[in-house]
């Protein structure tokens, strides 16, 4: 990844841009979501209730209520201070704030979550993988697809074999792996 010496040195750095004083594009508008988003949880707190009898300090919307109204006045002070300050005109939303390989990425995870119930974990995750790898690292397809796979084969031991974490079944005949590596295991120990 290149870094742009105009906008940024390489170094990381809360404020936008090292300008504490200017507000960077976007932020304004991601400060009334979150403020909005905030009073939305408060009005939802408030309707949790107490089938017990009345609600109290013991009932059980005391905490999210209680919660979600520091959320939402604290997204009002924030809301408040952002609009205060001048737009930084030196950084663009797209080049500075939400370049095209956080949209892919983005985009990618959703895909991912939406074709993993349907199609099966092993497959969706080689695809989505090997698409990241390549994206990010630009290397050869054969280098790529090499370490995709065998992260994936690592993280599927680990977590089916290992620690017997159940996965949706779907197009890929995982019982009979499982039961093959059991029995792999099993016959070395004897």
């Amino acid at each position: 990844m290149q870094i742009d010496p105009e906008h940024h040195d390489g170094t990381s750095d809360a404020t936008p841009g090292g300008e504490p004083d200017k507000r960077r594009p976007g932020e304004l508008l991601f400060a009334v979501f979150l403020t909005v988003a905030s009073l939305y949880l408060v009005w939802d707190a408030w309707g949790i209730e107490n089938s017990f009898g009345p609600n109290g300090l013991s009932s059980p919307r005391s905490i999210p209520l209680a919660t979600t109204v520091v959320m939402g006045i604290s997204g009002a002070l924030v809301l408040l201070k952002t609009a205060r300050l001048p737009l930084d005109r030196t950084e663009t939303v797209m080049k500075d704030i939400l370049p095209w390989t956080v949209i892919l990425f983005a985009g990618l995870l959703v895909a991912y979550g939406m074709a993993l119930k349907t199609v099966d974990f092993l497959p969706v995750s080689a695809a989505f993988l090997i698409v990241a790898i390549k994206v990010l690292g630009r290397r050869s397809w054969l280098w790529t697809s090499s370490i995709a796979l065998a992260a994936l084969v690592v993280i599927w031991l680990i977590f089916r074999i290992v620690f017997s974490v159940l996965m949706p079944a779907g197009i890929v005949p995982e019982a009979e792996l499982v039961q093959f590596f059991r029995t792999l295991f099993a016959g070395g120990a004897e």
